[in-house]
């Protein structure tokens, strides 16, 4: 299965060859006539609904909406410290994960460390292993914007002091272990469920048990 997940505020956009198998309610888009600004302009920004678009070619599709957009490269890390714990911050009221806009010449690596270390005021050890992307839609002026992230696994030796960057509205940053999260997921992005996810400190339900996708 082949499958895009953006994010629009609380709502997720689905674009997937094969439906999803699930108790929740998902409400489904027809993809002939389908457009994503008139799609976008009709959406609750309040709601925290799910809509599926089932389409032989996801890429394609999800290229064409994306050549609408202004895209924002952007990355971020999933740290460990030498004691099994994770870095989290916390910034505008909810849990997050390290991460920033890539600058002009860098690269998607460079600068996912780069911004964890400028974020959180720790040396990143090492940084090899890409973990997923994910995609957020946002409003900036009278542009749209798709922001792509591009997640890595890091670690750093020892377990360092964090200095959260306050300057960037991070007002405290955590080691946690991976039994602690629970706070985390009471508060946080659905993208950021995906990245725990796919750095296995979460475990994806199966279909039977699926009752919500991140």
């Amino acid at each position: 299965m082949k499958t895009y997940r953006i994010y629009i505020n609380d709502n997720t956009l689905l674009i997937t060859n094969k439906s999803w198998s699930q108790t929740e309610p998902v409400e489904h888009l027809e993809e002939n006539g389908f457009n994503f600004e008139t799609f976008y302009e009709g959406l609750n920004k309040f709601s925290a609904k799910q809509y599926e678009l089932v389409t032989d070619d996801p890429k394609s599709l999800f290229q064409q909406i994306k050549g609408g957009l202004t895209v924002i490269k952007a990355a971020g890390g999933l740290v460990m410290n030498a004691k099994d714990e994770y870095l989290f911050i916390f910034r505008n009221k909810k849990w997050d994960l390290p991460k920033g806009k890539v600058e002009k010449g860098e690269g998607l690596k460079e600068a996912g460390k780069r911004e964890v270390e400028e974020e959180c005021g720790v040396k990143i050890l090492t940084n090899d292993e890409k973990l997923c992307k994910t995609y957020h839609i946002y409003e900036m002026g009278t542009k749209l914007v798709l922001k792509r992230t591009n997640w890595y696994k890091m670690t750093v030796k020892g377990s360092p002091k964090l200095i959260p960057q306050k300057e960037e509205g991070i007002t405290k940053a955590e080691w946690l272990a991976a039994s602690d999260l629970k706070p985390v997921l009471k508060n946080t992005y659905p993208s950021i469920v995906d990245v725990l996810k796919a750095g296995k400190l979460i475990k994806e339900k199966s279909t039977k048990e699926k009752t919500k996708l991140p």
